[in-house]
């Protein structure tokens, strides 16, 4: 059985106007658990729509999503983020920009708990989470922990993100275009840091990307789009033989 399934997604934006746009066409997916999956495609293929579908931010028209053999089709973005987590193209989007580091953290690390267990304080036991899961990070982080995110750079909110996204171990971690609003020494950083993080805790990962050579570089998958459907599903001995030249062909 899949650790994630999506069987015959359908979605459509605007349906019954002259805007209606058909993103997303009985798409099929099965993600195995471990799979760190690359999904690359040209603008309007879907994989944002895909990428919302999954997290819960879109609801489906059509088909189903099943988590462990459970559909979660109708539970809410809350619902979900006990075992969806995500890391954003923004980094200011993973973080809350007046809070410190540590309390970005405590969110993170009470993510999916009853909202009683929401107390202000931060214990001991819990700093010291955070300073370790920081200090995997090596920025420093850890000793700035009292330090609002709105002081970080771009790199270090999204290396904060990545840590807050892993804190907890989530059962799928959904990466959209991560590294998109970065600068190239920052983004082949946290991509360096994202792998480590995926195989050291053996987490299950879809990654949108538009940098191929990332695509070919990370993950035992390779997920093409085009108009809303699948059009290729490479695994990793068909992913190794690509080149550059390969990807592109699967456009035309």
């Amino acid at each position: 059985m899949a650790l994630l399934s999506l069987q015959q997604i359908h979605k459509t934006f605007e349906k019954g106007t002259v805007n209606e746009n058909h993103v997303l066409r009985g798409l099929d997916l099965d993600i195995e658990q471990g799979d760190f999956i690359s999904v690359i495609g040209g603008n309007g293929a879907g994989k944002s729509t895909l990428m919302n579908s999954i997290a819960g931010v879109l609801s489906i028209d059509e088909g189903d999503i099943l988590l462990e053999g459970q559909s979660i089709k109708k539970a809410s973005v809350d619902e979900r983020s006990k075992d969806i987590s995500r890391v954003f193209q923004d980094p200011r989007m993973g973080t809350a920009t007046n809070l410190s580091i540590e309390e970005n953290m405590a969110i993170a690390y009470r993510r999916g708990k009853k909202r009683s267990f929401f107390k202000k304080s931060i214990t001991e036991s819990e700093r010291q989470v955070f300073k370790e899961a920081l200090v995997d990070l090596g920025l420093g982080l850890e000793n700035r922990m009292k330090t609002d995110a709105n002081f970080l750079s771009g790199g270090q909110r999204q290396a904060l993100t990545l840590a807050m996204a892993t804190l907890v171990r989530p059962k799928i971690l959904l990466l959209d275009e991560h590294t998109a609003a970065l600068d190239p020494k920052t983004s082949v950083a946290l991509m360096s840091l994202t792998d480590e993080f995926v195989n050291r805790d053996q987490l299950t990962a879809l990654m949108i990307t538009h940098h191929m050579e990332d695509a070919l570089k990370y993950g035992n998958r390779l997920i093409v789009m085009k108009d809303g459907q699948i059009i290729q599903d490479l695994h990793q001995e068909e992913k190794a033989k690509m080149t550059i030249a390969d990807y592109y062909s699967l456009f035309e």
